[in-house]
C-alpha cells in the first residue's frame, strides 16, 4: 500500500497543479472519485490487467465510463496513467489529491471518535467549537467507537483532544496511582 502511495504522489501533484491553475479543484476531485470507483470494480480490474488490450483501449474504456467521455484533458490524464500501467493507483491519487486540496484550503481532517452516531447539527456545532481550538477549518470524519462509553475523542493531525468517558476514567486512574 505504501508503494502505491509513492507511485501515486507525482500524478496527484501534477493533476492538482493543473486543477489549481484552472481553478477546477472541485471538478477534478469529483472526477477522481468517479475514476476510483470505476477502476476498483472487479470486472474493470480484469480489463486493466488484461494484456490483450492496449493502453489506449483501456484508457478509452475508463474514459467512456467516466461520464465525461469528450473531455480532452481527462482523456490525456487517463492515457498517461494507462500507458504507464498506473490506473490501479487512482484511489491513492484521489486520496492524495484530496489532501493537497485540503492543505491548500487550510482545512484539516478531524477524526471524531464517538460511541454513538452524530446528526448533522451536532457535528456542525462540534466543529464550530473546535475550529478555534485547532486554529483551522476542520473537515469531520466520524468513526464509531463503542469502547468510549460516552463523549468524543477528536484527532487532528498529531493532536488529540480526548473528551470521552473512557479517557477521563483512564486519567483518573493515573491520578489515583500517583
Amino acid at each position: 500500500m505504501a508503494e502505491f502511495v509513492t507511485i501515486a504522489r507525482p500524478y496527484a501533484q501534477a493533476v492538482y497543479r493543473l486543477a489549481r491553475e484552472a481553478k477546477t479543484q472541485d471538478l477534478w476531485l469529483e472526477r477522481l472519485k468517479r475514476l476510483s470507483v470505476i477502476v476498483q470494480d472487479p470486472e474493470m480490474a480484469g480489463v486493466i490487467g488484461n494484456p490483450k488490450f492496449s493502453a489506449k483501449q483501456i484508457a478509452d474504456v475508463v474514459l467512456s465510463l467516466s461520464e465525461e467521455p469528450g473531455d480532452r484533458e481527462l482523456a490525456s490524464f487517463l492515457g498517461v496513467l494507462a500507458e504507464n500501467e498506473r490506473l490501479a493507483v487512482l484511489p491513492q491519487i484521489e486520496e492524495l489529491f484530496a489532501q493537497l486540496k485540503s492543505e491548500d484550503e487550510q482545512i484539516k481532517e478531524a477524526v471524531v471518535s464517538t460511541p454513538y452516531p452524530l446528526d448533522e447539527a451536532q457535528l456542525k456545532n462540534l466543529m464550530t467549537q473546535l475550529e478555534p481550538y485547532f486554529g483551522s477549518k476542520l473537515q469531520p470524519r466520524v468513526e464509531l467507537d463503542e469502547t468510549l462509553i460516552g463523549g468524543v475523542k477528536i484527532t487532528v493531525g498529531d493532536q488529540v483532544l480526548d473528551a470521552s468517558v473512557r479517557g477521563k476514567l483512564e486519567a483518573m486512574a493515573v491520578a489515583l496511582k500517583n
